[in-house]
């Protein structure tokens, strides 16, 4: 997916570190309403890793840019114009694991060259119903409520300022709307290890989780760490120790030759 132009590129992909000697690329995939910005800082500890963030539009540097209210749609554009260079793996957090596996998919069926691992977290497999009531219907405050009684994941202020909360309820709304419509397509497993992570103390449970294993051909892991659904947050030296060793086992499991030419 070379051919990409640059600029069209750059709008859906974020970078705070480039390293071009690194062995591998780390794409994350933002949670409901989240940005590029959160998951680009993790560069700053993977250091044999370069990470990017995919920014949907909405926020961030795509504040002004068309929401997308249904994931066909959204993935069929990220496909034809980010530019996935490799070796490369995806980590998608909540929303984001959905669209990780998605987009796998996307480019699994197109024939492009798609993640060599999946990192999900936080995230049903998608075959399974959510399981809570559908929620961007609701205005500004009553939305934001009910993010603030599900996930707690809001800073109070935003609250506070009517401009500020019209900003930040419109991404998430648009983003509410993307798991509420969501229907998921039966087809065959992906041929790639799953590694799935959530927190103990959320509301998906282990078995939940374990279902992830239903969509890969390829070996499975599931790492449950201390926390809520946001339990990345708390835990993210955790976390980022555990995505270090599974990228580390990708490289590992090279030919000789093969890891002799991509060692950092």
């Amino acid at each position: 997916m070379s051919d990409v132009p640059k600029h069209t590129a750059r709008r859906w992909l974020a970078n705070r570190r480039k390293r071009p000697e690194a062995a591998i690329r780390l794409y994350c995939f933002a949670h409901s309403g989240g940005s590029a910005a959160e998951y680009v800082r993790w560069g700053d500890d993977l250091p044999d890793i370069e990470v990017w963030g995919i920014q949907l539009p909405g926020r961030g540097s795509r504040l002004d840019d068309p929401l997308y209210t249904r994931v066909g749609p959204l993935i069929e554009d990220l496909v034809e114009q980010a530019g996935f260079q490799g070796p490369f793996a995806f980590f998608g957090h909540s929303l984001g694991a959905l669209l990780a596996y998605e987009t796998a998919r996307a480019l699994d069926a197109r024939g492009l060259p798609g993640p060599e691992r999946l990192l999900l977290s936080a995230c049903p497999a998608p075959h399974r119903p959510r399981g809570l009531p559908p929620i961007h219907h609701l205005g500004d405050r009553d939305l934001f409520a009910a993010i603030q009684r599900q996930y707690a994941s809001l800073p109070d202020e935003v609250a506070e300022d009517p401009d500020l909360l019209a900003i930040v309820m419109a991404s998430h709304r648009g983003d509410f709307e993307l798991v509420d419509s969501y229907r998921h397509t039966p087809g065959d497993p992906l041929d790639l290890p799953l590694h799935v992570f959530g927190g103990a103390e959320d509301r998906l449970t282990a078995g939940e989780l374990g279902q992830w294993q239903d969509h890969s051909r390829g070996p499975f892991s599931l790492h449950l760490l201390p926390g809520g659904h946001f339990y990345l947050r708390e835990q993210r030296t955790a976390l980022l120790e555990l995505i270090q060793t599974a990228l580390a086992d990708r490289r590992h499991a090279e030919s000789p030759v093969d890891a002799l030419s991509d060692d950092l």
